[in-house]
């Protein structure tokens, strides 16, 4: 096993170092087209590629290292079809210089961060969370409570972004406030729904044993329909991150302070200060891959036992 990884990434590497070698070649060429032989060599490394991809996801344990290769190859080759198509900045930038960005604008970038992240989207995903786990279980608890509940809850998830955005803005100004309110309109009904299928997930005989020992409801709800819901919970957590991430930004293109992720792709843009609406595309993306990472590992401690985690 140990060998065989051993094996699958050297090969990645020389395929990486084949790949270099190419960029080289590109560089030298200039402004000028690249010849058919380069062309030919590009089809044969996106083919040496994906064979490297397909040895590392054949391992047992190598499924990061997998998506880590698979990331590099999709960057190395946006780099270089980009610059061997000529593909104008404004349009599509490449990596290298999106990274560039980044790098210089890391102080304006770590400001909007703070600004939509750390303010809008993560008060927000808790405060919608919250709200809709606890409404779910009070209509789990009040079953009379559904039928004026359940259809609010479905309303509020059927109203478009952009008609909610300014009418926040209009009710919490132009601050974070704004935003994060939107974020908890968004992620209300995904955790309400969620968290009701997963409270009646817990079987029947299981319950009526609840019952035999004159189980309370809380004592119930805390032992045994909980831990049953929360592989719906997670599912809804992370669900509900990539809607507060978009909902903030998107918010933030309908009034925002001089910060924030959606300011800066928006005010770049206008700009067509193309690599920088990029980082801030790319800030973005890792945000949320991040959160999304960070929610499946509390999953897999939390509902350990469940066999959707198990058998993932």
């Amino acid at each position: 096993m140990k060998r065989t990884l051993q094996i699958s990434a050297l090969f990645a590497l020389a395929c990486l170092a084949g790949g270099a070698l190419l960029l080289q070649w590109l560089a030298a060429i200039g402004e000028a087209p690249p010849p058919l032989l380069f062309w030919l060599a590009t089809g044969m490394l996106a083919l040496l590629a994906v064979q490297s991809i397909r040895f590392l996801a054949a391992l047992e344990g190598a499924r990061l290292l997998t998506a880590a290769l698979f990331g590099v190859w999709v960057l190395y080759f946006w780099q270089l079809l980009v610059l061997a198509l000529a593909v104008p900045k404004v349009l599509l930038p490449p990596p290298s210089l999106i990274a560039q960005s980044i790098a210089l604008h890391w102080p304006t970038l770590w400001d909007d961060f703070v600004q939509t992240v750390l303010k809008a989207v993560l008060i927000g995903w808790a405060l919608g969370s919250g709200l809709g786990f606890a409404v779910a279980v009070a209509i789990d608890r009040l079953p009379f409570l559904q039928r004026g509940l359940l259809p609010l809850a479905s309303l509020s998830s059927t109203i478009p972004l952009v008609a909610v955005a300014p009418i926040a803005v209009m009710w919490f100004g132009f601050d974070w406030q704004s935003k994060a309110a939107v974020v908890v309109l968004m992620t209300f009904s995904p955790m309400l729904v969620s968290t009701l299928a997963g409270l009646k997930a817990a079987g029947q005989l299981e319950r009526e044993l609840m019952h035999s020992y004159a189980a309370s409801y809380g004592r119930t709800l805390l032992a045994l329909r909980l831990p049953a819901a929360l592989p719906f919970m997670f599912g809804a957590l992370k669900v509900n991150a990539t809607l507060a991430l978009i909902g903030a930004i998107v918010a933030e293109f309908f009034g925002s302070p001089t910060q924030g992720l959606g300011f800066r792709i928006s005010t770049e843009a206008a700009r067509m200060n193309m690599p920088l609406v990029w980082a801030a595309i790319a800030v973005a993306a890792v945000t949320g891959s991040v959160a999304y990472a960070v929610l499946v590992q509390l999953e897999r401690r939390a509902a350990f036992w469940h066999p959707s985690v198990r058998e993932g």
